[in-house]
Protein backbone atom coordinates (compact mmCIF):
# COMPACT_ATOMS: atom_id res chain seq x y z
CA UNK A 1 0.00 0.00 0.00
CA UNK A 2 1.23 3.58 -1.22
CA UNK A 3 1.93 5.82 1.95
CA UNK A 4 0.25 8.79 1.70
CA UNK A 5 2.33 12.17 1.71
CA UNK A 6 2.22 14.54 4.13
CA UNK A 7 1.27 18.06 3.32
CA UNK A 8 2.19 21.12 4.96
CA UNK A 9 0.99 24.92 4.56
CA UNK A 10 3.28 27.31 3.20
CA UNK A 11 2.99 31.20 2.42
CA UNK A 12 5.17 32.58 -0.80
CA UNK A 13 4.75 36.11 -0.87
CA UNK A 14 1.49 36.40 0.86
CA UNK A 15 -0.17 33.72 -0.83
CA UNK A 16 -1.03 30.35 0.27
CA UNK A 17 0.42 26.56 -1.00
CA UNK A 18 0.80 22.94 0.12
CA UNK A 19 3.82 21.29 -0.38
CA UNK A 20 5.05 18.03 0.69
CA UNK A 21 6.68 17.65 4.49
CA UNK A 22 10.56 17.49 4.22
CA UNK A 23 11.30 19.71 1.50
CA UNK A 24 13.49 22.44 1.96
CA UNK A 25 12.25 26.15 1.28
CA UNK A 26 14.23 25.97 -1.85
CA UNK A 27 12.81 23.26 -3.16
CA UNK A 28 9.27 23.46 -1.90
CA UNK A 29 9.30 27.01 -3.84
CA UNK A 30 10.42 25.02 -6.63
CA UNK A 31 7.39 22.60 -6.04
CA UNK A 32 4.75 25.47 -5.53
CA UNK A 33 5.46 26.65 -9.43
CA UNK A 34 8.41 29.25 -8.28
CA UNK A 35 11.49 29.36 -10.97
CA UNK A 36 15.19 30.52 -9.34
CA UNK A 37 15.76 32.83 -12.29
CA UNK A 38 18.09 34.51 -9.48
CA UNK A 39 19.30 33.46 -5.84
CA UNK A 40 19.93 29.82 -6.41
CA UNK A 41 23.40 28.70 -7.17
CA UNK A 42 25.15 25.17 -5.81
CA UNK A 43 22.23 24.00 -3.72
CA UNK A 44 24.21 22.21 -1.09
CA UNK A 45 24.99 25.26 1.58
CA UNK A 46 28.36 26.28 0.08
CA UNK A 47 27.53 29.22 -2.30
CA UNK A 48 25.67 31.81 -0.38
CA UNK A 49 23.45 32.32 -2.90
CA UNK A 50 19.99 31.67 -1.46
CA UNK A 51 19.64 33.58 1.44
CA UNK A 52 16.44 33.65 2.72
CA UNK A 53 14.05 35.57 5.04
CA UNK A 54 10.61 33.96 7.13
CA UNK A 55 8.69 33.88 9.74
CA UNK A 56 6.70 31.02 11.44
CA UNK A 57 3.15 30.84 12.24
CA UNK A 58 2.34 32.73 15.74
CA UNK A 59 6.23 33.46 16.15
CA UNK A 60 7.06 37.31 15.68
CA UNK A 61 11.04 36.57 15.19
CA UNK A 62 12.18 37.23 12.01
CA UNK A 63 14.31 33.65 10.46
CA UNK A 64 17.43 33.88 8.08
CA UNK A 65 18.82 31.37 6.30
CA UNK A 66 19.93 29.16 3.01
CA UNK A 67 17.19 28.32 1.44
CA UNK A 68 19.14 25.17 -0.13
CA UNK A 69 19.34 23.98 3.76
CA UNK A 70 15.80 25.01 5.75
CA UNK A 71 13.48 22.75 6.02
CA UNK A 72 9.66 23.76 5.62
CA UNK A 73 7.46 23.90 8.79
CA UNK A 74 3.56 24.14 8.50
CA UNK A 75 2.65 27.74 8.89
CA UNK A 76 6.00 28.89 7.46
CA UNK A 77 5.38 32.97 5.74
CA UNK A 78 8.71 32.95 3.19
CA UNK A 79 10.06 35.69 0.72
CA UNK A 80 12.73 36.02 -1.60
CA UNK A 81 15.42 38.12 -1.22
CA UNK A 82 16.26 40.12 -4.64
CA UNK A 83 19.93 40.71 -3.26
CA UNK A 84 21.20 41.63 0.32
CA UNK A 85 23.78 44.87 1.17
CA UNK A 86 27.04 44.97 -0.79
CA UNK A 87 28.58 48.09 -0.30
CA UNK A 88 32.32 46.84 -0.73
CA UNK A 89 35.17 49.41 -0.30
CA UNK A 90 37.78 49.88 -3.28
CA UNK A 91 40.91 49.39 -2.84
CA UNK A 92 44.07 47.90 -4.51
CA UNK A 93 45.49 45.26 -2.21
CA UNK A 94 49.24 45.76 -3.42
CA UNK A 95 49.15 49.12 -2.24
CA UNK A 96 47.59 49.10 0.87
CA UNK A 97 49.35 47.93 4.24
CA UNK A 98 48.11 44.68 6.79
CA UNK A 99 48.68 47.15 9.45
CA UNK A 100 46.14 47.59 12.40
CA UNK A 101 44.24 50.26 11.20
CA UNK A 102 43.83 49.16 7.89
CA UNK A 103 40.47 47.46 8.46
CA UNK A 104 38.43 50.30 10.47
CA UNK A 105 39.96 53.09 7.76
CA UNK A 106 38.28 50.50 4.47
CA UNK A 107 35.21 49.67 6.53
CA UNK A 108 34.82 52.54 9.55
CA UNK A 109 31.10 51.32 10.33
CA UNK A 110 32.96 48.62 12.16
CA UNK A 111 33.05 51.22 15.02
CA UNK A 112 29.55 50.93 15.25
CA UNK A 113 29.32 47.70 16.59
CA UNK A 114 26.95 47.46 19.51
CA UNK A 115 27.96 43.32 20.50
CA UNK A 116 24.32 42.63 19.99
CA UNK A 117 25.27 39.37 18.42
CA UNK A 118 22.76 39.63 15.77
CA UNK A 119 25.13 38.63 12.93
CA UNK A 120 25.95 35.63 14.52
CA UNK A 121 22.90 34.41 15.40
CA UNK A 122 21.78 34.94 11.86
CA UNK A 123 25.22 33.13 10.16
CA UNK A 124 24.07 29.60 8.58
CA UNK A 125 27.73 28.64 9.14
CA UNK A 126 27.62 29.17 12.50
CA UNK A 127 30.37 31.39 12.41
CA UNK A 128 31.66 33.58 15.44
CA UNK A 129 30.98 36.93 13.23
CA UNK A 130 30.64 39.31 16.07
CA UNK A 131 33.96 38.19 17.21
CA UNK A 132 35.76 38.95 13.95
CA UNK A 133 34.34 42.46 13.82
CA UNK A 134 36.01 42.78 17.02
CA UNK A 135 39.07 41.75 15.94
CA UNK A 136 38.71 43.98 12.72
CA UNK A 137 38.39 46.29 15.21
CA UNK A 138 41.46 45.89 16.93
CA UNK A 139 43.49 45.38 14.23
CA UNK A 140 43.90 41.66 14.38
CA UNK A 141 43.79 40.97 11.01
CA UNK A 142 45.22 37.18 11.79
CA UNK A 143 42.21 36.11 13.97
CA UNK A 144 39.75 37.88 12.04
CA UNK A 145 40.64 35.45 8.61
CA UNK A 146 40.69 32.91 11.13
CA UNK A 147 37.80 33.34 12.53
CA UNK A 148 35.93 34.12 9.39
CA UNK A 149 37.46 31.19 7.15
CA UNK A 150 34.22 29.71 6.54
CA UNK A 151 32.29 32.51 5.43
CA UNK A 152 29.91 32.08 2.12
CA UNK A 153 29.35 35.69 1.08
CA UNK A 154 25.94 34.43 1.83
CA UNK A 155 25.34 38.38 3.30
CA UNK A 156 22.65 37.44 6.11
CA UNK A 157 24.61 39.19 8.95
CA UNK A 158 24.72 42.36 6.96
CA UNK A 159 21.24 41.95 6.84
CA UNK A 160 20.38 41.35 9.85
CA UNK A 161 22.59 44.12 11.64
CA UNK A 162 21.41 46.94 13.32
CA UNK A 163 24.55 49.10 12.96
CA UNK A 164 24.57 48.39 9.26
CA UNK A 165 27.98 46.91 8.64
CA UNK A 166 28.54 45.02 6.17
CA UNK A 167 30.71 41.63 7.78
CA UNK A 168 31.46 39.36 5.14
CA UNK A 169 33.09 42.66 3.10
CA UNK A 170 35.36 43.30 5.99
CA UNK A 171 36.32 39.73 6.28
CA UNK A 172 37.33 39.25 2.91
CA UNK A 173 39.49 42.25 3.24
CA UNK A 174 41.24 40.30 6.42
CA UNK A 175 41.46 37.08 4.73
CA UNK A 176 43.27 39.19 1.65
CA UNK A 177 45.65 40.56 3.58
CA UNK A 178 45.87 37.55 5.89
CA UNK A 179 47.22 35.59 2.77
CA UNK A 180 48.97 37.85 1.10
CA UNK A 181 51.16 39.83 4.44
CA UNK A 182 50.75 37.84 7.06
CA UNK A 183 50.41 34.10 6.00
CA UNK A 184 53.32 31.97 6.05
CA UNK A 185 54.44 30.14 2.44
CA UNK A 186 53.20 27.41 1.83
CA UNK A 187 56.23 24.79 1.37
CA UNK A 188 57.32 23.89 -1.72
CA UNK A 189 54.53 26.05 -3.71
CA UNK A 190 57.30 27.75 -5.72
CA UNK A 191 59.05 24.51 -6.49
CA UNK A 192 55.39 23.01 -7.59
CA UNK A 193 54.83 26.60 -9.86
CA UNK A 194 58.39 26.13 -11.31
CA UNK A 195 58.00 22.05 -12.48
CA UNK A 196 54.20 23.23 -13.68
CA UNK A 197 55.73 26.08 -16.28
CA UNK A 198 57.95 23.95 -17.05
CA UNK A 199 55.57 21.19 -18.43
CA UNK A 200 56.43 18.50 -16.02
CA UNK A 201 52.76 17.49 -15.89
CA UNK A 202 51.66 17.93 -19.67
CA UNK A 203 51.74 14.31 -20.39
CA UNK A 204 50.22 13.30 -16.62
CA UNK A 205 47.07 16.02 -17.62
CA UNK A 206 46.28 14.88 -20.98
CA UNK A 207 46.15 11.24 -19.75
CA UNK A 208 43.77 12.96 -17.21
CA UNK A 209 41.73 14.86 -20.12
CA UNK A 210 40.65 11.32 -21.77
CA UNK A 211 39.00 9.78 -18.57
CA UNK A 212 35.43 9.50 -17.80
CA UNK A 213 33.41 11.84 -15.18
CA UNK A 214 33.32 8.18 -13.58
CA UNK A 215 37.23 7.20 -13.61
CA UNK A 216 37.90 11.19 -12.52
CA UNK A 217 35.54 10.27 -9.23
CA UNK A 218 37.04 7.15 -8.43
CA UNK A 219 40.51 8.92 -8.78
CA UNK A 220 39.55 11.79 -6.11
CA UNK A 221 38.35 9.80 -3.78
CA UNK A 222 41.37 7.47 -3.74
CA UNK A 223 43.46 10.40 -3.22
CA UNK A 224 45.66 11.16 -0.54
CA UNK A 225 44.83 13.85 1.66
CA UNK A 226 47.53 15.95 4.20
CA UNK A 227 46.37 16.54 7.63
CA UNK A 228 45.01 20.02 8.19
CA UNK A 229 47.22 22.17 9.81
CA UNK A 230 46.14 25.20 11.86
CA UNK A 231 46.38 28.45 10.52
CA UNK A 232 49.74 30.38 12.13
CA UNK A 233 48.66 33.35 14.33
CA UNK A 234 50.94 36.64 13.94
CA UNK A 235 52.66 35.37 17.07
CA UNK A 236 53.92 32.21 15.65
Amino acid sequence: MQRKMKMVRIYIMGKEYRVPEGLTIMKAMEYAGYRYIRGAGCRAGFCGACATVYRKEGDYKLYADLACQTTVEDGMYLVQLPFTPANKAIYDLEKIKADDKTLVNFYPEIARCVSCNTCTKACPQELDVMDYIQASLRGDIAKAAELSFDCIQCGLCALRCPAEIVHYHVAQLARRLYGKYLAPKAKHLEKRVKEIEEGKFDAELKKMMKKSIEELRKMYNARDIEPEEEMPTESD
